[in-house]
């Protein structure tokens, strides 16, 4: 579990649960979800104590379940916002403190970058001056913002556990309250989505040009059918999560009027960002559905240009049948066992039969190649 005080002279990381309301600034306890579930008697004693309430056991369950999809949920005293973001590599290392039990993980046989599509919730539990996050046991999100936060507070000033202030200067502005922080994680949970975009787009723009080559045989059958489930999955979980942002913005025009013109800019920069995180997620959903659309159009082209080119071999094989069948009429006839046959007994005879064959055959293959029955169809080169 790690605690920070946020205000806006810095950032001061504490060593324990706080014991009453800063008189500036907020607390962000972030703490992984066995330490939540371990240490749940304490944090629902600082509430109390600092807000007057308890966390509903309904959210409670919700913050420790590993599986529950993207959702958000309120009451008159908190906001409660569960996100998945992506399952780093770590996650699937078995580590000393298990999580919650959750069901397997799910198995991939395609490329690397599909096991990254697997994912794990986040909760947010917002209050006025405290945010309290549950993050999986591997806590990779916490403590890559905690990094990013101490990073632009050290240019301020960051107040150390002993009181000390370290570093001064101008830097990027710090979160200016529990609901601009929980904003903060949830858009760098989405970066994570808009880089894996780009990893599916390269590795199924590969498996096109593979597709679409005339004379190639396609053998990666499986991991294409993975991938377009993967898509799919990843689809879903998009969608829940712009419902759930979606959510906590209809939530948001419904607070109070702000009462001063300073309260109202940080309204106004508050809902700028969660637009901005929306768009985000449509930006990762439309290019989800370009992907499955490309696929599966692909998919078609590959079946059609193999259908064309079986199509080309049965006219070619047809256009010869063609060809030989008067030629095995002939020579049937020759054959037959009657003892009075046409230049049978003729010196010439064989010559005759054969260069009337020869002129039958030349004369077929001429009409077969003018009606273009064996020539190639011609095909596009391919951009």
């Amino acid at each position: 579990m790690r605690i920070f005080h946020l205000h806006a002279g810095g950032v001061r990381e504490l060593e324990s649960l706080p014991t009453q309301l800063p008189a500036q600034g907020f607390f962000w306890v972030a703490c992984a979800r066995p330490a939540f579930q371990s240490q749940l008697s304490g944090i629902q004693h600082m509430l109390q104590s600092l807000t007057g309430i308890q966390l509903v056991e309904l959210h409670i369950s919700d913050l420790l379940n590993p599986q529950l999809p993207s959702h958000y949920d309120y009451t008159s005293q908190y906001d409660l916002l569960v996100f998945r973001r992506l399952a780093s590599a770590s996650s699937t290392v078995p580590s000393s403190q298990p999580d919650t039990p959750s069901s397997p993980p799910r198995k991939h046989n395609g490329p690397p970058v599909l096991r990254r599509i697997d994912t794990n919730p986040v909760g947010f539990a917002v209050f006025d001056q405290i945010v309290l996050t549950v993050h999986p046991n591997d806590c990779s999100v916490r403590e890559a913002y905690a990094a990013r936060l101490l990073a632009t507070a050290a240019t301020m000033g960051v107040e150390t556990s002993d009181g000390r202030i370290v570093g001064a200067g101008q830097g990027t502005r710090l979160p200016t309250g529990t609901a601009d922080l929980m904003l903060r994680l949830v858009n760098l949970m989405v970066d994570g989505y808009l880089d894996l975009r780009r990893e599916l787009t390269r590795q199924l723009d590969h498996w096109q040009s593979e597709l679409l080559k005339p004379r190639t045989r396609f053998v990666n059958w499986n991991a294409l059918l993975d991938t377009r489930l993967a898509l799919h999955h990843l689809d879903e979980i998009c969608e829940d999560q712009r419902s759930a942002i979606q959510d906590w913005i209809d939530a948001l025009q419904t607070w109070p009027a702000p009462a001063t013109a300073a309260e109202l800019r940080e309204r106004d920069l508050l809902q700028v960002r969660s637009r901005d995180v929306l768009e985000h997620i449509e930006r990762v959903v439309h290019h989800v559905r370009r992907l499955e659309q490309s696929t599966e159009t692909t998919v078609q082209m590959h079946f059609s240009v193999q259908s064309n080119r079986t199509n080309d071999i049965m006219r070619t094989l047809t256009a010869l049948t063609a060809v030989f069948l008067p030629l095995n009429l002939i020579a049937g006839i020759f054959g037959m066992n009657f003892e009075f046959l046409p230049l049978i007994h003729r010196q010439h005879g064989f010559w005759w039969a054969m260069g009337a064959m020869l002129v039958m055959a030349l004369s077929l293959i001429v009409f077969f190649w003018r009606k273009r029955y064996l020539a190639n169809t011609p095909r596009e080169p391919m951009h």
